[in-house]
């Protein structure tokens, strides 16, 4: 059988492609904690391949952004090492610094990540971005939306306040090895 009709079978039949779908989720990770978890998850069930891209890459030591792309990276890889769920063989990390004109970020992205064909996210602004770009964006479900947010994550580390629940175990790991609550309550202290 001729590879046309035995893609036109499945393709017709049974909905199976043969090609790869790509997928991008897009995210800050200050720091990466379960709700981003939760969404690689919801992501891998859609696509094959899937590209985690490090946002704002550039930044760290600052109020929203106090930890370096390298630290969140290892963040989220530990995490997707220790979960056994995600299949990692299927996923890339790739930090990709801001630039000053959002519109062309979009383009930025391209240039530095393979090809994808959706985008995951759950910052409106990003979704919109990549939406006036032509590409498909898919606002991922939020898992515990009113806890998993980083920047209440973030805020109980300056109070002392349990914050560890809302991390996977080796994100807490990380930050702690590289004093990064000390570092959370020496930027609040900052800017107060």
């Amino acid at each position: 059988m001729e590879i046309s009709k035995i893609y036109l079978k499945y393709s017709v039949d049974s909905s199976i492609s043969l090609l790869t779908t790509n997928g991008l989720f897009i995210g800050r990770f200050q720091p990466f904690h379960k709700g981003h978890l939760a969404t690689i998850k919801f992501a891998l069930g859609m696509v094959d391949q899937l590209v985690i891209v490090v946002g704002s890459a550039q930044k760290s030591h600052e109020p929203r952004n106090p930890f370096t792309a390298g630290e969140r990276i290892r963040m989220i890889k530990e995490s997707l090492d220790a979960d056994g769920e995600a299949d990692v063989r299927r996923i890339l990390i790739i930090p990709v610094p801001d630039i000053d004109v959002h519109s062309l970020w979009t383009h930025q992205v391209d240039m530095l990540v393979p090809k994808y064909d959706v985008v995951f996210a759950n910052d409106l602004f990003t979704l919109m971005l990549f939406r006036e770009q032509g590409v498909k964006a898919i606002e991922a479900p939020l898992y515990r939306r009113d806890e998993m947010v980083a920047t209440e994550i973030r805020k109980r580390m300056a109070a002392e306040e349990n914050w560890e629940d809302l991390v996977p175990k080796p994100v807490s790991k990380v930050i702690k090895e590289i004093n990064g609550i000390e570092r959370v309550k020496a930027i609040s202290q900052k800017i107060c």
